[in-house]
């Protein structure tokens, strides 16, 4: 087999990293010397558990480059975890290898912490420090807990509008976050965009055309990473991540994509896409993928106060029925057979259900249940790629909560780039009686550019719509401040992403009463 070329830079680095120590067949640099500084791509945490939780970083001293800057070999890499800032005597240690397979990304399960306690954690490699980062282990299961305040966020399209809202975040010091997807966007390079936004010119530009490859993916994780704004989010506080489409392609569904390519092909760029999300994203080793299949779906708890119920919306779903269309609907919306979780993943979530103890159950997903109507004038028309183009479903999953009593169920859904707060309703067109349900839907980061207060056709939606109850088209994210007695949702907007200098606001905020479903403005 003939072995991929070393470019100058990676010779350098080689020749710099000191002995090779042969571990069994592998190679491990036993004392790395970078020449850039490794850290580029920043720290994470993610999954809190009790008793601790994973911390992420990815060595890449050249980040843009096949091969990020990094021998084929593996690097040994410190890290601490500790009470305080200046880490004067760390709780917890070790050392993980940075493996090439695995583009030199490190995923540490840190357990043997305390519950419901803040921590900092840094990596060490060679002589060089990473920044640090701080998590927040989760309260003990069961445990009582006050208030839980955490923020919601995803959409994050870095050609389209700066990472400001980031930024912000970061300075929330939230106990958590959750990301609903759409980490990175898969497009070529365009000067132009011209979407649901508008038209405009883009304020930055991705490198390269549309990822397909594991190279290609990797290189487009570490543009959007090198942003020092991410960063700050990541190093603030453990995120709970997912994915919605943009992370392989447009509104793919299963082993479909939306360009009609062969199914086996298409599974060779999802197993190089989600080899990529699991690379550079805060997950456990269960999250490890297998093939062109990842296991997304899981549950977190908050103590007595929350159990988060995290979703897969893409992966088990049949396609979507009407061709996809924009604002229509047909006889497929209606087939007995659709699916959007798969027999498995919903039998999951009616079990967490359930047994659930907690005060607020928690569907932390990515599409609109909200069966909105989308077309103008008498006849109906949805939006097929969410919960409205799959009835069958739906109903199965809402009648549910109905006849199990299932008490506040709270939904946290993304990928609109509109802010959202409405109720949920068996069938939206008959919304008598009390919901169900509540659903809050988050605009983006920066995907749709900086947006409006309300689009015209947001407008609309509200007055065809008697279940929904509030529209917005900024740029931003969502604090939901929860306590055993209301479940409170802000939602954060900025007045401009086309350059770094937009103005944080609070456009408004919803709550849910407990025992009371149905959003009211609070």
């Amino acid at each position: 087999m003939r072995l991929p070329s070393l470019s100058r830079r990676q010779m350098m680095l080689s020749l710099g990293m000191g002995g090779v120590a042969l571990s069994g067949a592998r190679a491990v640099v036993a004392d790395p010397v970078f020449i850039d500084y490794p850290f580029q791509l920043g720290v994470a945490s993610g999954d809190p558990l009790p008793d601790g939780f994973v911390i992420w970083t990815r060595l890449a001293p050249d980040p843009l480059e096949i091969g990020h800057g990094m021998p084929s070999a593996a690097v040994p890499v410190k890290w601490e975890v500790a009470t305080d800032t200046g880490f004067s005597s760390p709780v917890r240690s070790g050392e993980a290898l940075a493996h090439p397979e695995l583009g030199h990304a490190v995923h540490v399960e840190v357990e043997g912490l305390e519950p419901g306690r803040r921590y900092f954690y840094r990596f060490v490699a060679g002589r060089e420090r990473s920044a640090i980062g701080r998590a927040v282990t989760a309260p003990a299961a069961g445990a009582a807990v006050d208030r839980a305040r955490f923020g919601v966020l995803g959409c994050q399209a870095y050609e389209q509008g700066f990472y400001t809202a980031h930024r912000k975040a970061a300075d929330e010091r939230f106990d958590f976050i959750y990301c609903y997807g759409d980490y990175i966007y898969e497009g070529r390079a365009s000067r132009l965009y011209n979407g649901s936004g508008g038209t405009f010119e883009n304020p930055r530009q991705h490198l390269g055309g549309e990822v397909y490859s594991l190279d290609d993916y990797r290189r487009r994780y570490a543009q959007y990473k090198m942003d020092a704004d991410l960063q700050a989010s990541h190093a603030s506080t453990a995120w709970f991540c997912t994915w919605d489409d943009h992370e392989i392609d447009n509104n793919w569904v299963a082993a479909i994509d939306q360009d009609g390519t062969p199914p086996e092909v298409f599974m060779l760029r999802q197993q190089a896409a989600m080899q990529a999300w699991y690379e550079n994203m805060p997950v456990r080793r269960s999250a490890f993928p297998k093939g062109s299949a990842l296991q997304l779906y899981r549950q977190a708890g908050w103590g007595n106060l929350l159990d988060l119920n995290l979703l897969d919306t893409r992966q088990y779903r049949s396609d979507q029925p009407c061709d996809d269309r924009w604002a229509t609907t047909c006889a497929g919306v209606s087939d007995r057979q659709a699916q959007v979780l798969g027999e498995a993943q919903e039998q999951w979530l009616y079990r967490n259900l359930d047994r659930s103890q907690a005060r607020w159950k928690v569907l932390a997903q990515q599409i609109m249940v909200m069966d909105l109507d989308r077309k103008e004038g008498p006849e109906l028309g949805y939006n097929l790629d969410t919960w409205a183009g799959y009835a069958i479903p739906r109903r199965r999953l809402l009648e549910r909560v109905r006849d199990r009593r299932i008490d506040n169920l709270v939904v946290l859904t993304g990928d609109e780039h509109q802010n959202y707060a409405g109720d949920l309703h068996i069938d939206g067109r008959d919304p008598s009686g009390a919901p169900v349900a509540s659903e809050f839907v988050t605009t983006s980061i920066s995907s749709s550019g900086d947006g409006t207060d309300q689009r015209a056709d947001g407008g609309r939606y509200l007055e065809d719509n008697p279940f929904l109850k509030f529209n917005n088209a900024q740029r931003g994210y969502a604090v939901c401040d929860v306590t055993a007695e209301r479940w409170q949702t802000e939602f954060k907007v900025l007045d401009k992403v086309s350059d770094r200098s937009g103005t944080l606001s609070t456009r408004a905020t919803f709550a849910v009463e407990a025992g009371r479903p149905g959003v009211v403005p609070a």
